[in-house]
């Protein structure tokens, strides 16, 4: 059976632990205050051990680091999921990492001996939660250096199509498009209820 932590409780965590129990997957979801989650969920306070042998980071940008940090060495040989997308919230204009980069990357800088993915930022947490884009399957485009830690993902969850997307370099790509759909719906081009999907 897989296990799987998730650091954060918000709408994507919420939705990303829908589909890990759907997959029957065991599930801890980790915040810093207390909320009200699935009963099959094992609930907990970022600073707790981690259950999950994937650990999925369902946190803004800008508290990345930080958690990170907390856990430092106790992620590694982990497979770790960054889902943000480092947007300048203040301008919704840019970026904030470097050219060439991702925060992704700048993940795998901070934790050497994790196994860093880039997952669900190009998706929308009602999205995942109906595992559709219009008539779509939801696509899930996950970028990473280690097709063990892709594979461990792809298994930890269930009902939507999950896509392998490249090395952890194609992060950068994944962030540019998920800046593209965020400031599109913001603007009111398209909604919070759907997104980019793949035709097979």
């Amino acid at each position: 059976m897989s296990s799987i932590t998730i650091i954060g409780a918000g709408n994507m965590g919420t939705a990303i632990a829908g589909l890990a129990l759907a997959a029957g997957s065991e599930v801890q979801v980790l915040t810093r205050a207390a909320t009200d989650l699935d009963p099959r969920v094992s609930a907990g306070t970022v600073g707790d051990e981690l259950k999950g042998d994937v650990v999925v980071l369902a946190l803004p940008y800008g508290a990345v680091a930080e958690v990170v940090d907390l856990y430092a060495d106790r992620l590694d040989g982990k497979v770790v999921v960054d889902i943000t997308n480092p947007l300048d919230f203040a301008t919704f204009d840019s970026l904030v990492v470097p050219d060439g980069s991702s925060a992704a990357a700048q993940v795998q800088q901070r934790v050497p001996g994790a196994r860093v993915l880039k997952a669900f930022n190009t998706n929308f947490a009602a999205t995942l939660a109906s595992g559709q884009v219009g008539p779509l399957p939801t696509t899930v485009l996950v970028a990473g250096d280690d097709a063990d830690a892709k594979a461990a993902l792809a298994g930890a969850v269930s009902g939507v199509r999950v896509v392998d997307a490249g090395s952890l370099k194609r992060a950068h790509e994944l962030e540019a498009l998920g800046f593209l759909q965020l400031t599109l719906a913001a603007g009111e081009k398209t909604s919070w209820t759907t997104g980019f999907a793949l035709a097979e």
